[in-house]
């Protein structure tokens, strides 16, 4: 039964996957909504990842606990993960949280909670690619794990096909001759590859948000280019500077990826949250993949996009401000000479650089915050929010809207951190 019965007027900050599709599904039960960036929609994290709909993604990154992979990164031989000295003296304790909660006696319930959302990932971004007119920009064939060694890939088949059975994905496990079959562009011999078939893949991920957040224009909705980080209480309600003047509301929804950090530090909160930086560059002029491929033991998603053939990289662990070392983007070059017919040619002057929000125990953070009415909590997907956005942007409206939550929001509230 919804307990609100008028609509509200709801200020969403952040114009990512997250907040656009959170301020969409509010739209959709009848709220007055202004989305505020800083930036046009989908132009920040959002459009550097690897532009992958995850759906096989029902466990989340859990922190390393073998010791050979512990000490593979802490003497920067591993290109998974990379770490400014500098930062880890305020980076330690939420580590040590992620690797305590990482601990299989703990990690079971949280990939159990984290799969409630997961599950839904494919039908609510179906929706509004239907909507948005945005099929085009979709691909629905998944994407590869490619492995160079014959244990890695042997061990991983088997835990792959083990997920898989257990939740009922679509998993196809590929040796050396099927995996070059499939992508004749690699000239380097591989072990074999996993390929995840439920997953959609997107050429241009921020351009699917620009999609969504046209929607929401035409549907009505307001976007203003704004100062997130202003928002402060006014009467019984929220303010937040904006070209043209402040922004009023009764309600406000935090969706400012990494830096949802400062912002509610700034009001007294105290989240466990840190994020994992990451690079991508585009080459032009080269091999092209069919799918997405993850080139595991080297740490370098090779993504094909609108712009060319996108790497990504690992995590980085730094200061959000932190300058840029694309070491790891580095290496990936190298690696990914060596395993395609042709790399190209670089397409920016320098390798683009964003942050992935982070929280301790894994899952985002969403739902009422514990001590100010009207404001509320989006974020900390992680390396899932593009993903995810639509499934915890409708989870958050219903929330708002006094609606029957389609997912136990439970496990997501900020509570949970005491």
């Amino acid at each position: 039964m919804n307990t609100r019965t008028q609509p509200r007027e709801v200020i969403v900050l952040g114009a990512g996957m997250v907040g656009v599709s959170t301020a969409l599904a509010l739209q959709a039960r009848g709220h007055a909504v202004t989305l505020v960036d800083r930036k046009m929609p989908g132009r920040e994290t959002s459009y550097g990842n690897a532009g992958i709909i995850q759906r096989e993604a029902v466990e989340p990154y859990a922190f390393p606990r073998n010791l050979g992979m512990l000490l593979r990164v802490a003497t920067g031989l591993s290109n998974d993960a990379r770490y400014h000295v500098g930062a880890m003296a305020a980076l330690a304790p939420r580590l040590l949280r992620y690797w305590h909660a990482s601990a299989p006696s703990r990690y079971g319930a949280i990939a159990k909670a984290y799969g409630t959302l997961i599950e839904h990932c494919l039908a609510e971004h179906a929706h509004w690619i239907d909507q948005a007119d945005a099929g085009h920009l979709v691909h629905r064939d998944g994407w590869r794990q490619a492995y160079r060694s014959t244990r890695a890939f042997d061990a991983a088949a088997a835990q792959a096909s083990a997920v898989a059975g257990a939740h009922g994905l679509g998993c196809v496990v590929q040796g050396p001759q099927a995996l070059a079959a499939a992508e004749p562009a690699l000239r380097l011999p591989m072990a074999g590859a996993i390929h995840w078939t439920d997953p959609w893949t997107v050429r241009d991920p921020g351009d699917l948000v620009a999609s969504y957040a046209r929607l929401f224009v035409l549907r009505g909705g307001h976007f203003a280019h704004g100062d997130a980080l202003s928002l402060h209480a006014q009467g019984a309600g929220w303010s937040v500077d904006a070209q043209g003047g402040p922004l009023q509301a009764a309600d406000v929804v935090v969706a400012l990826g990494p830096w949802a950090d400062t912002l509610t530090r700034r009001l007294g909160y105290r989240l466990p949250l840190f994020v994992k930086r990451g690079y991508h560059r585009h080459y032009e002029g080269g091999s092209r993949l069919a799918v997405p491929m993850l080139d595991v033991e080297c740490g370098v998603m090779l993504a094909p996009m609108s712009r060319g053939l996108r790497l990504t990289t690992g995590a980085e662990f730094a200061r959000l401000d932190a300058v840029a070392t694309p070491v790891q983007l580095q290496r990936a070059e190298r690696s990914s000479a060596q395993l395609l017919a042709a790399l190209g040619t670089p397409v920016e002057a320098e390798p683009w650089l964003g942050a992935r929000p982070c929280t301790v125990d894994m899952k985002p953070v969403l739902g009422p915050a514990p001590r100010h009415p009207g404001l509320w909590f989006n974020f900390g997907h992680a390396h899932q929010g593009f993903t995810l956005g639509p499934v915890t942007g409708r989870l958050l409206a219903e929330l708002i809207s006094g609606d029957k939550p389609f997912v136990d929001p439970a496990p997501f509230l900020a509570s949970r951190f005491g």
